[in-house]
């Protein structure tokens, strides 16, 4: 998160400041969504003077991306938990308890339906708000971060070494399973049962050339 302020809080007070205005920041996305959320409103909510705000974050947009580093960090450590405490044995039970984890942050981790990883939509099925598709990384797409960091972990759970095809597949798969669920919650808050089905099966048969 820190990588997406303007600086580190230095005190615990500080860094408490600035969770809270994450927390109100994805509070308000679900309220308002992403147009009509406002810096003094975040702040009012948070109990911040304007000015803290801006001592850690330049604008609405950094303060998204930062909520959206959050939610990533989040995202992984669900799912190094649950891999944990179910000890899955095949590659297939990780794509099925990743895209598990990452629905039901949809359902129930405020701020999440609307903009996840950071690509916030001007509508469903619409096209991204200009800046979203790279708030994890100014210099790289969102999906390709996301894949990255679930490479890393898929790897180390197999012991298996870096490939060049795989990193590839990774990202395909990414993109595939993005788009698939966002078809699912696009009719159905709580994402289509079926839909989300389809997308296990699509992601596993797609991977299972690339992985043992």
């Amino acid at each position: 998160m820190t990588s997406t302020l303007r600086r580190r809080p230095a005190q615990r007070r500080s860094a408490e400041r600035v969770e809270r205005m994450l927390d109100e920041c994805a509070l308000l996305l679900d309220e308002v969504g992403y147009e009509a959320l406002t810096t003094k409103e975040v702040a009012r909510r948070a109990e911040v003077p304007i000015g803290t705000f801006y001592q850690f974050f330049h604008d609405k947009l950094g303060l998204v991306r930062a909520l959206a580093l959050r939610n990533l960090d989040a995202f992984l450590e669900r799912i190094t938990k649950r891999v944990a405490a179910a000890d899955p044995t095949h590659w297939t039970d990780l794509v099925d308890l990743a895209i598990d984890e990452f629905v039901d942050m949809k359902r129930t981790t405020p701020g999440f339906a609307v903009m996840d990883f950071g690509e916030v939509l001007t509508a469903p099925g619409g096209g991204p708000v200009a800046g979203t598709k790279h708030s994890l990384d100014g210099s790289h797409d969102n999906s390709a971060v996301v894949a990255d960091r679930l490479r890393v972990l898929l790897l180390e759970r197999l012991d298996a070494p870096a490939r060049p095809e795989l990193d590839r597949a990774v990202l395909v798969a990414v993109e595939a399973t993005d788009a698939v669920l966002k078809l699912a919650f696009r009719g159905d808050p709580r994402g289509d049962p079926a839909l989300v089905a389809e997308c296990k099966r699509l992601i596993r048969r797609y991977l299972s050339d690339h992985l043992p």
